[in-house]
């Protein structure tokens, strides 16, 4: 089914109702579909981080190989998003969301196939290649199935994933380790997608084709002005709008911050306060539980500013300020006792998700629902190149300093600089109308 080209009721009722005008709430039972393949993706994607140090004795590794590593991983998720966007607004978010997580659940299973550097940077390309495909997914499903008043929520709640499955791996990774090996564990998390595979091919379909949703709900999920139809959106045209530049700007500078702390955070703990694999696991556990809690507080923070009568502008705007702010302290967190360093990350990843969500969420007040995948796969990709950046750096720089300051100084300062440069870029955040022709 291809979902471009299904034509909406035109007197906003869903085709196959019986008239019934209580209002569902069927969305929020599609966000927790999105939440939970996000909280996968970042199950397969965080199991080699966790146990880099066992691997990098085991293997032999040095830490210019590591980040090199790291790269394949997001040299492939960057180039996969700079396509995936595209292919999730072509193909629909039902058959394509499929597609990316079957693969990428087979990629994360290969990793026990792995031997060697080259092994594993074959099977981080492949895993990166197909998990660029969820967030383009999720945030065009979103767009979907929630209005405007209600997306920064939705994105926070699904976005909250991330940092769920980045506690569910220390907790549950070490004990597989333990009990079977480092290859049981990328076979075990592997398999929980096609899991999930059963619940999303049975409960998902875009709103106007589901059968679970009232008159009410489909009514309230296209309360927003509606769009004028088009066949398709040239990618190169949305290069013209300084929005997309904005949120590509971005994503650039402040996503290779998360991945920063997603391949080198159980090593900077390992290596500057001595936690080994049967360690680490409370301080990751606190850190990524702040993060989740930053998730859904920064996109709730953001609504509530907005349902109080701020324009969209200042309701995100404000929130990403807050977000920004709060990870400066930051660079003070390889120079203090253990406990304060895990308080200063677990509050500067927590005001990640914060801004992420918001960020994310402005895609879709300033583009229509058509474009919504392609400009979200754009600045993903920004943000993975800017991974590749900061995971061959981070390399070079621990080889030869052995210091992580400096890296969290570029983490402390990413997001006032984004800011500044996204406001100069875009001054007030409001709906685009593409000039396509």
């Amino acid at each position: 089914m291809v979902e471009a080209n299904h034509p909406e009721s035109t007197d906003g009722l869903h085709p196959g109702t019986t008239g019934n005008q209580h209002r569902t709430s069927y969305r929020w039972v599609v966000c927790a579909l999105l939440f939970f393949a996000t909280t996968i993706n970042y199950i397969d994607r965080q199991v080699l981080g966790l146990l880099a140090p066992l691997l990098q004795k085991e293997i032999g590794w040095n830490e210019i190989e590591y980040g090199y590593i790291a790269t394949a991983f997001t040299g492939a998720y960057a180039f996969g998003l700079l396509i995936m966007g595209r292919f999730m607004d072509k193909i629909g978010t039902r058959i394509g969301l499929t597609f990316s997580v079957a693969v990428w659940s087979v990629a994360a299973m290969g990793h026990a196939l792995a031997r060697t550097v080259l092994g594993f940077g074959i099977a981080r390309f492949s895993l990166g290649l197909a998990e660029s495909g969820n967030f383009p997914a999720a945030i065009k499903a979103t767009a979907e199935w929630f209005p405007k008043k209600e997306r920064a929520l939705a994105t926070g709640l699904f976005n909250s994933g991330a940092n769920i499955g980045a506690v569910i791996v220390p907790i549950v990774v070490p004990w597989i380790v333990l009990t079977w090996g480092w290859q049981e564990a990328f076979i075990f998390t592997g398999l929980l997608g096609f899991i999930w595979l059963v619940f999303w091919l049975w409960f998902y379909e875009i709103p106007e084709r589901h059968k679970k949703i009232s008159q009410a709900e489909l009514a309230f999920i296209r309360s927003d002005p509606i769009e004028t139809v088009s066949e398709k959106v040239p990618w190169f045209s949305l290069l013209k709008y300084r929005a997309t530049w904005a949120f590509v700007v971005g994503k650039f500078l402040t996503d290779p911050i998360w991945w920063f702390y997603l391949y080198w955070l159980p090593k900077f703990l390992n290596e500057r306060y001595n936690l080994d694999l049967a360690h680490l696991g409370p301080p990751l556990i606190v850190i990524y539980t702040m993060s989740s809690i930053g998730s859904i507080s920064g996109g709730w923070l953001s609504g509530a500013f907005i349902n109080r009568g701020w324009s969209i502008n200042k309701g995100r705007k404000t929130v990403m300020l807050i977000c920004a702010l709060l990870i400066v302290p930051i660079v003070f967190a390889s120079v203090v006792p253990e406990w304060w360093a895990v308080l200063l990350i677990g509050v500067a990843t927590a005001a990640h998700q914060g801004w992420s969500a918001n960020l994310f969420t402005t895609v879709s007040d300033m583009f229509p629902r058509r474009a919504v995948g392609s400009v979200v796969g754009l600045g993903g990709m920004a943000g993975s190149v800017g991974g590749m950046l900061i995971a061959t750096a981070a390399g070079f720089i621990l080889q030869f300093t052995g210091s992580y300051v400096s890296l969290f100084i570029m983490a402390g300062a990413a997001y006032v600089i984004a800011l500044f440069i996204i406001h100069l870029l875009v001054p007030r955040i409001e709906r685009i109308e593409l000039d396509i022709k």
